[in-house]
């Protein structure tokens, strides 16, 4: 069946409304929109609300993310309504008003849409209207910024009798566009899509006009000397080496992903002298704060402290931090509250640096930050014209704690084995690393994609999902520099590192008398040198993060197998078979487990094979080289050929969760040649 009219115009309007950041936040607001069709059943016309189901995002809606249901079933709900007392109970009466299958779950701003008398209805967050709501006297301002045109509502929790309350506003107030609702947003309506749309921009860019102004010209206050902005790469350097330390505290409850934001606007806030006194004040609309806790950890030294000072001020203010949301959570939990689900802060606040903010994932922690900047926006606006004023905290509780937004968090699916989990693997833009770092984002982890070739590198992390998933750096393993600088990038990108696969390499086949140094020198330079700095960077992170970790090394069959025509080679393959030892037994104490994989025979998709070692291995056996896999394989006992896919799959069974207590083991994946069995 085509797409009702009605619902196309409302998925094109929601698209243009939360492709601008100015409109609403990510996964934001919601749009409705009523019609007329034919019901299948009686052949008569029904009226029909499509509405933007629970956790959509307006920006990128789908069909299958509208809610369907019936206007006449909607609207007799108000006559069993039980109160506000009992107001949830209307969530799950929502589900007996959808129309044939119904679409998406209904969201608990529903009623809000099917209960306001207009065909179309906007609720969105903009920073500019959310300034207006949160600020001491936000509905003297509003009447002063939109006459009455656009009406104030108290603030009221989300639900059934916010519906009401603004049905009866519309309804009392004729000439009106919509409203401010109090500590939260806006609403608009209209009798058309872009009648609705119009009134929504409108309210928004009013809104904006009026605090600029109006607003006074340091809403924050002067800047704190000693606080402003160090330089780019200075901040990029201090952000890199605190991140390991920060995610750490970020994670003494569950594992969390980071994110690292140092834009203009975070770092003027952070210089300001009012910063403290509003980020204590904590974040404003409900949007906000379920994705950034009601209150940030802030660092109160100015960037020009140590390292050291600043970690160990961090650990200070951390514990706090959890002593001080265990007691908000006594001071308002009921008997029947969830329970308390981490004190851990998902937003820390460095003055000169920047932001890092945490989350599941690292759509999550990348939209918290964002959320906070829109937090900041808000602030700047109400202290523009007045004063900050977000709702109380016992109200934000009854948000955070909500039995409804614990349901939602229960129907969450099951976390994959390796979310939360970061992964650097070298050689990733082709061959063994590329099926490494497939297998690993498919299971959950953040991947950055290490490679010699840029391009590749970029290629492959763009195919794994782009920035949420993967990042490429371009790196040679031989130089110092440069892999500090992959790990840089990786915890700037992710918040650390979890995993480690050492797997870039080279080969060279030539018989001892035709081995140069240099053939020597490359090959252990690449594989040996190359292995222990990348694991030696890789340790610093992990032991700073203090959450264990996997170092998994990429060696080989002939790590054991002494074969023909492969001196350099192998004899660099047996070094990183060694080092797998040594650092297993070194590194155990931090909880780092480091463990290597022997492949054999991988012709297909191996970038080594490729480059001219397979003609060279194919020469050796005296086979043609588009056969060499078969060869490899019929050599083998159980005759099947090797694949990267099948050493991604090894890396996987050692890091996934099923080997917790495995350390110092080589696993064969060699389809199994007797001579290479480990003893």
């Amino acid at each position: 069946m085509a797409l009702h009219s009605e619902a196309a115009d409302l998925l094109a309007r929601s698209h243009r409304l939360g492709g601008d950041p100015r409109n609403t936040n990510y996964a934001g607001g919601n749009a409705s929109a009523k019609g007329t069709e034919t019901d299948p059943v009686t052949g008569g016309d029904v009226e029909l609300m499509w509405v933007k189901g629970s956790g959509g995002d307006l920006g990128t809606l789908t069909e299958g993310g509208l809610a369907v249901l019936r206007l006449d079933r909607m609207r007799a709900l108000v006559d069993v309504y039980p109160g506000v007392e009992r107001e949830d109970e209307m969530v799950a009466a929502f589900d007996y008003c959808l129309h044939g299958k119904g679409g998406a779950a209904p969201s608990i701003d529903t009623a809000m849409h099917g209960l306001v008398g207009a065909a179309h209805v906007d609720h969105l967050h903009p920073d500019s209207g959310i300034a207006l709501a949160c600020a001491a006297d936000g509905e003297k301002l509003t009447a002063e910024c939109f006459g009455d045109r656009v009406v104030w509502v108290p603030w009221r929790r989300p639900g059934f009798q916010l519906g009401l309350d603004i049905a009866a506003v519309k309804e009392a107030n004729p000439g009106a566009i919509g409203c401010v609702l109090g500590g939260h947003g806006i609403t608009a309506w209209g009798d058309t899509s872009e009648e609705c749309e119009r009134n929504s921009l409108h309210i928004i860019r009013t809104a904006e006009a009026f605090l600029a102004e109006r607003g006074k010209a340091e809403p924050f206050g002067p800047v704190i000397e000693g606080y402003a902005a160090v330089s780019a790469g200075e901040r990029r350097e201090r952000a890199a080496a605190l991140a390991p330390y920060v995610r750490a505290l970020a994670s003494q409850d569950r594992p969390q992903v980071g994110h690292f934001d140092d834009s203009e606007v975070v770092l003027d806030f952070l210089a300001s002298a009012e910063h403290p006194r509003l980020a204590a004040l904590g974040t404003s609309c409900p949007d906000h704060f379920l994705r950034t806790k009601v209150r940030p950890l802030v660092l109160d030294l100015p960037p020009s402290s140590t390292l050291d000072e600043a970690v160990d001020r961090l650990k200070e203010l951390h514990a706090a931090y959890r002593e001080e949301y265990a007691a908000y959570y006594q001071r308002h939990a009921l008997p029947d509250s969830p329970a308390m689900r981490g004190a851990d802060p998902a937003i820390v606040l460095v003055p000169g640096v920047g932001m890092f903010s945490f989350g599941k994932d690292k759509q999550t922690a990348r939209v918290a930050g964002e959320f906070y900047v829109n937090a900041i926006n808000v602030m700047r606006g109400a202290e523009a014209v007045s004063t900050y004023a977000p709702i109380e905290e016992s109200e934000k509780f009854r948000i955070e704690y909500w039995a409804l937004e614990e349901a939602k968090l229960q129907r969450m699916p099951k976390p994959k084995a390796l979310a939360t989990r970061v992964a650097l693997v070298t050689g990733a833009g082709s061959g063994i690393g590329k099926a490494i770092a497939r297998r690993l984002v498919a299971e959950g982890a953040c991947v950055v994609v290490a490679d010699l070739n840029g391009e590749n590198a970029q290629a492959v992390a763009e195919e794994l999902g782009g920035s949420d998933k993967a990042v490429a750096v371009t790196v040679d393993v031989t130089s110092e520099e440069q892999i500090a600088e992959a790990f840089r990038a990786a915890v700037l990108a992710f918040g650390g590192v979890d995993l480690v696969v050492n797997n870039a390499g080279i080969s060279i086949s030539k018989p001892l008398l035709e081995t140069s140094a240099k053939d020597w020198d490359l090959q252990h330079d690449i594989m040996a040198r190359g292995s222990f700095l990348v694991s030696r960077e890789a340790a610093r992170v992990m032991i700073a993060q203090g959450l264990g970790g996997d170092i998994v090394y990429i060696a080989s069959k002939n790590a054991v197998f002494a074969g023909p025509n492969n001196i350099a080679y192998s004899a660099t393959k047996a070094d990183q078979a060694h080092q797998v030892r040594l650092l297993a037994a070194e590194l155990g104490e931090h909880g780092v487990r480091v463990n290597g994989i022997n492949p054999d025979g991988v012709v297909r998709g191996s970038g080594i094979f490729a480059g001219g070692w397979g003609a060279k291995r194919a020469a050796v056996y005296g086979v043609e080289e588009e056969k060499l896999g078969e060869f490899y394989a019929q050599r083998t006992i159980l005759k099947r050929e090797v694949l990267p896919e099948h050493v991604a799959g090894a890396v996987f069974a050692l890091t996934g969760g099923d080997l917790t207590h495995t350390t110092g083991l080589h696993i064969p994946v060699d389809a199994g040649v007797a001579a290479a069995f480990l003893r």
